[in-house]
């Protein structure tokens, strides 16, 4: 997809009523675990923010994932977006999306322009509350992974969201007693599943849409 495009078609999205659950629900693993849609999420939740940033590769659009180092947590080496959590000292989540992309990434702020939100995903296993910032930069970034949070870098064609063989689905055994049906994008060797994925299939949704 071309980059004016795409940007075009965000600021259209955003401005009706977001896809929203029933578009994450699509990339959702299964059986669903029913606690990232209720209603009331608990109240000692930590709120974070990823950036989900636009750069043109020539015409095209793309946009950057990191892959996590492997660690003792709930995400080791999972697929993801920049991002982490709010500190108390951020004015808005707006602002920790673009810290925490500095800080992993290297993405300068001054250069990056926000166009807005998705909708907040809660991830049970972490307990964070999760706000996908929309933006984009009119240059290609200069990334710089920081290696004790981000392994490698995935410069990712947004257009091979939209390509079939992207798009499969896999039987993911956690432990001896929990196995999954999960979707997936495979991008560039790697599995990006659960909460990026269901990031994606609400972003996905949003530039496909169309007026009514």
């Amino acid at each position: 997809m071309r980059f004016e495009e795409a940007l075009q078609r965000i600021r259209e999205g955003i401005a009706r009523p977001l896809p929203g659950k029933e578009a994450q629900l699509k990339m959702s693993p299964q059986p669903v675990d029913t606690r990232r849609f209720d209603s009331k999420i608990p109240s000692t939740h930590r709120r974070s923010a990823v950036l989900v940033m636009l750069y043109p590769q020539g015409e095209n659009a793309f946009f950057p994932l990191i892959k996590r180092p492997e660690y003792r947590g709930a995400h080791s080496g999972q697929i993801a977006f920049p991002g982490g959590k709010m500190e108390i000292t951020d004015p808005d989540i707006f602002f920790t999306a673009l810290r925490e992309a500095e800080e992993e990434v290297a993405i300068n702020p001054d250069k990056v322009t926000i166009l807005g939100r998705l909708t907040d995903l809660y991830i049970p296993t972490s307990n964070f509350l999760v706000t996908p910032v929309l933006g984009f930069s009119q240059e290609v970034p200069d990334f710089i992974p920081e290696r004790r949070e981000v392994q490698r870098i995935l410069p990712t064609s947004l257009k091979s969201l939209f390509e079939e063989p992207t798009r499969q689905r896999t039987q993911l055994k956690l432990n001896p007693s929990i196995t999954l049906d999960t979707p997936f994008f495979e991008i560039d060797r790697e599995m990006v599943w659960g909460a990026t994925a269901m990031i994606l299939s609400e972003f996905i949704e949003l530039l496909k849409a169309k007026e009514e």
